[in-house]
């Protein structure tokens, strides 16, 4: 049998699961073109439904370089390229973390009204907010 001379195996070669300490990084800021959304709900197949906070509902694709790296879920805000030659889609550019997206909410990029850590649970009940009238009040009874 031939004898190991590599440094491991794949769990090596990946980089061990044990460096999940995060490196602080920049804070991106839309430019021209640019805009900030949060994600609706999942398509599948690297799309998304996406609300932009320019009131403007879009389908975003997640862009090549990001596949399979940055793991995008419903309620995350992210920064999307607009397309000149198509209105209703835009390709994400990059996925905001929780502190990320607050930090651009207290510089003022994000409306006050976001809700930053919204999951799809959360969406689907927030949905039904209207009260329902029963017919009757109680403070009547």
């Amino acid at each position: 049998m031939p004898k190991n001379k590599g440094k491991g195996g794949k769990n090596v070669k990946r980089g061990k699961n044990g460096n999940l300490e995060e490196t602080r990084r920049d804070l991106l800021f839309k430019e021209f073109g640019q805009a900030y959304a949060q994600v609706v709900r999942m398509l599948g197949g690297g799309r998304v439904q996406l609300q932009c906070y320019d009131g403007v509902s879009r389908q975003g694709l997640i862009r090549g370089t990001m596949r399979r790296r940055v793991w995008i879920n419903t309620g995350d805000i992210v920064l999307v390229g607009l397309r000149e030659f198509q209105e209703g889609k835009a390709d994400i550019i990059h996925k905001y973390t929780t502190e990320e997206a607050r930090n651009l909410q207290s510089y003022g990029e994000l409306p006050a009204t976001a809700k930053i850590n919204q999951t799809a649970i959360d969406m689907a009940m927030d949905g039904g907010e209207e009260e329902e009238d029963m017919g009757f009040d109680f403070d009547e009874i």
